[in-house]
């Protein structure tokens, strides 16, 4: 093999044996009169459920150097019933990027609201790419403060911090934490333009808080997977913690949040914050 991946010869081949590997009988064709002489799909019968014509899928299935459009490759992989990871595989030989299959995360996975809990002590949430918050451990609720009492509406990491009167002055270094969930939050506009959710919550903020609207028109993008964050707790002082941020493979819009202390003085203050 070349060091290289030829993605024209690729995509060929990878459309052609999944066309081969569908049966007629569960797309419900009409039976026709000359038999098959090769299992799958016909051509046709690909060209008809992606909307193209035999001549485009002939071409794309020769290698012939068709770059298909995202709208094209969607219809392929709807005609063709490909698996999630077999779709963005799709996309990517296409050199196109995927438009999102499945709405944002509204509920935490079951799976990962139990890891969430199996995490205690270690403070823990899961929050989807909006900050919408989908599951906490009581550590968590202990340090920042009790979701259970909040609409879900109000459930919105981003929403507490300017909105909410306790955490306005939580975080010791506001600024920081303000202008890099916004650089987040600006990647993920643009990763999500159809967020209509998404998009309410960056008007309300722009329109309601002039730090945001101020820092927002800067137009920073930044994903920050971990990182450093101070905070001035009400009842044990100040805690310092590392956070770290994981995308679990399966549920790619959950984020699942750790807090670890990063000194004897901030581990002292969880301890005590959870003991009550």
């Amino acid at each position: 093999m070349s060091g290289t991946v030829d993605t024209t010869q690729e995509l060929a081949a990878f459309l052609r044996t999944r066309r081969e590997r569908l049966d007629p009988h569960d797309f419900g064709l009409p039976s026709r009169r000359q038999a098959r002489r090769t299992p799958g799909l016909r051509r046709e019968e690909v060209a008809e459920l992606a909307g193209v014509s035999i001549d485009y899928i002939v071409r794309l299935e020769q290698g012939r150097g068709l770059r298909p459009s995202a709208n094209v490759v969607e219809a392929l992989a709807q005609a063709l019933r490909l698996a999630p990871d077999e779709r963005a595989y799709l996309f990517n030989l296409a050199q196109q990027r995927p438009r999102n299959a499945d709405q944002p995360a509204t509920t935490a996975a079951p799976p990962l609201a139990r890891l969430v809990a199996d995490l205690s002590p270690l403070p823990a949430m899961l929050m989807n790419h909006r900050y919408d918050i989908l599951a906490w451990n009581g550590e968590m609720a202990r340090l920042l403060l009790d979701f259970d009492t909040l609409p879900p509406s109000q459930r919105n990491s981003m929403w507490l911090c300017l909105m909410h009167p306790r955490m306005r002055e939580f975080y010791v270094d506001r600024e920081r934490v303000v202008r890099e969930g916004i650089a987040h939050l600006r990647a993920a506009w643009a990763a999500h333009p159809e967020d209509r959710a998404l998009t309410g919550l960056i008007a309300e903020f722009t329109a309601r808080d002039e730090e945001f609207a101020r820092l927002w028109a800067e137009r920073d993008i930044k994903v920050n997977g971990r990182g450093r964050k101070e905070m001035r707790h009400p009842d044990v002082g100040v805690i310092t913690v590392d956070f770290e941020v994981l995308m679990p493979l399966q549920d790619p819009d959950q984020r699942l949040v750790i807090y670890r202390a990063v000194d004897d003085e901030s581990q002292s203050a969880l301890d005590r914050l959870c003991a009550w």
